[in-house]
This record gives structure tokens, sequence and C-alpha cells, in this order.
């Protein structure tokens, strides 16, 4: 038998080495250079956070976006109702635009934040477009025994373009004197600029942010100056133990021998499908319904519901019609 794969290593590597020959010659552009790419950014994102005595936050947003030369149908801000198992109440969204842009805003519950979506889809801006987004959050403020603290991502850290200058305000019925702000990613962060305005404000300033960098502002207050809520929780989405765990593990392990004979009965199937599946539902519906479709927490009950639906499929897919004949052509072989 001829040596096929020996006669084509030597052209195959020829045409390997003119091809990266040509890569490393060619110009960065392609041939003919198309101009640079259009490039968005965030000129400045100046936000006012208002402490008000009530124990909600206010917040306003003034976000001037530069499409640049592409354009856009608007921008999405997305604010964190859930971190980890803590939740907050993001409520009375707004938004306007002081460059007349389409400022409708749109609002969507995702798995941990709300999505703000300010634009239009049907009508395109381009250059530098100026919007306001409005809106107030309930259970911000945790108490402590001594104290009451906000730490709030004020601008947040899922924006994919750079910032170029950032600034945020604090404003509060009494005196700010625990004030503090840190910009950057989370596990490296850099001390915001800070300039006091009056006893009852503090202007943190922070340039060059990069992609998906933030400012998180913390603000200790003293006990009784702002009335605080008991913060709000939810379970965490896995909140299974080790049995159920178990159960789900053996019920993948099982599989393997539902297509050893004897099979139990079609119907079987189709039952243990339908309990696992009551089961998964009842698990997460409880907490669904005290906390909106976000909210889930997938316990025991979960896990035991998935380890029969898994059983449960396995056991059809061996009755298949079909099946039984492929098991008696593997047995004949033998």
């Amino acid at each position: 038998m001829p040596d096929v794969r020996g006669r084509l290593r030597g052209p195959v590597a020829l045409v390997g080495a003119l091809l990266t020959v040509v890569l490393l010659a060619a110009p960065a552009g392609g041939a003919v250079p198309a101009g640079p790419a259009p490039l968005e950014s965030i000129p400045t994102f100046d936000v006012v956070l208002t402490l008000r005595t009530d124990g909600i936050l206010q917040v306003r947003e003034t976000i001037t976006y530069d499409f640049d030369r592409g354009g856009g149908h608007g921008i999405v801000r997305r604010v964190p109702f859930r971190h980890a198992d803590r939740l907050f109440d993001v409520r009375g969204i707004s938004a306007s635009s002081s460059t007349g842009a389409p400022a409708r805003a749109r609002t969507l519950k995702l798995l941990h934040d709300v999505r703000i979506s300010v634009g239009d889809g049907r009508h395109k801006v381009t250059g530098r477009q100026a919007y306001v987004i409005e809106y107030d959050v309930a259970w911000a403020f945790t108490p402590y025994a001594d104290h009451d603290e906000l730490v709030w991502d004020a601008i947040g850290t899922s924006w994919d373009v750079p910032i170029a200058n950032a600034a945020v305000r604090v404003e509060a019925p009494m005196p700010l004197r625990h004030a503090g702000c840190r910009a950057g990613n989370p596990g490296l962060t850099t001390r915001c600029a800070r300039d006091r305005d009056g006893p009852y404000a503090v202007d943190f300033t922070q340039s060059g942010l990069r992609p998906h960098e933030g400012m998180t502002v913390r603000v200790r207050l003293p006990k009784r100056a702002v009335a605080v809520a008991a913060p709000r929780y939810a379970p965490p989405h896995w909140a299974g133990t080790w049995p159920g765990t178990a159960a789900l593990a053996l019920a993948l392990g099982a599989v393997a021998l539902a297509a050893r004979r004897p099979v139990p009965r079609r119907g079987t199937g189709g039952v243990l499908l339908a309990c696992g599946a009551l089961l998964t539902i009842a698990d997460a519906g409880d907490d669904v319904l005290a906390h909106g479709p976000w909210a889930f927490s997938l316990g025991d009950r979960c896990a035991a519901g998935l380890a029969m639906m898994i059983m449960g499929a396995a056991i059809a897919c061996a009755r298949r019609p079909g099946s039984a004949q492929l098991a008696a052509g593997a047995a004949g072989e033998d």
C-alpha cells in the first residue's frame, strides 16, 4: 500500500511555511487599509448617590456615550438586584436624554441583574449621546451593632467599553465622616481621588477605567441616622446537601445498567419522568413565588427529582423499538 501520508507531508509543510511568510509580511489592516474600526467609549460617567432618611438609596446616572461613526440603538445598564445570597429591590426606573436621543427604558430581570435598555431598536444614533437613568434601591444598607453601612458599585462592571472619566457624588442628610471609594477590578483596586463638598457631600473621581472596571463606594453611618430595613436574603441557587448530591451521582452511574436485561416496562420510565419533574418544579416553585423567577433554589428534592428523571429517561430509551434488536444482534456476535 503506498505511503500517502509520507508523500503529502512535504507539500503540506511547504504550503504552511508559505502561508506563514505571507501573513507576517502582510500589513495588520489587510492589503488595502480601510481606516480605523469604530471605537465606542464612555467619555464621562457621573453618578449621584443620595442617602435618604427612609433608608432608600436614590441613584441618578448621567452617561455620555460615544457611538463613534458606527452608531447604535442605545445603551444597556445592568444593575444588580442579587449579590450572592443578598437581595436588593431596584425600582422606580426612568430614563431621558439631554441630546434628544431615543430614551425609552425597558427592563428585564436576569439571573442577578436588572437589565435596563435605553433607546429604540428602530432608530440608530451616532456620535456622542447623553443619557440620564434614575432609580431607587431598597435593602441596600447593612445594619451592624454600632453602625450602618452602604457598599455599592456605582457604575457597574458590565461595560464592554472604556470609561475616560467617572465621578461619584455621595449626598447624605448627616455629616459624612467615613466614606471611601475603590476603583478597578474586584481583586485589583486603587483608591479614588476624593474631594469634600461640605460636611454632607463627598465627590470621588477616577479616570482611565478599562472595560469591566468599576467604582465601589463604602459609607459608614452612625446608628439610626437613616431608617435601615433588615436585609433580605435568598437561599443559594444550589442548596443540596450530600444525600441529594449522592442520589444524583448514583442515578448518573446507574444509567449504564438500564440497557441490561431485564429492563423495566416502558411505563415505569414515564412514571419516573413525571414524578421527577413534579419534585423539581415543587422545589423551585416556592422560592420563585416568594421572590421572583430568578430567586430559585434547588435542594435535595430537586436532586431526587433529577435522579428520577435520569433513570426514567434511561429506561424509556432502553425500551425503544429497535433497542432489543440491537441487543440481540450484539449477543449473536458474541
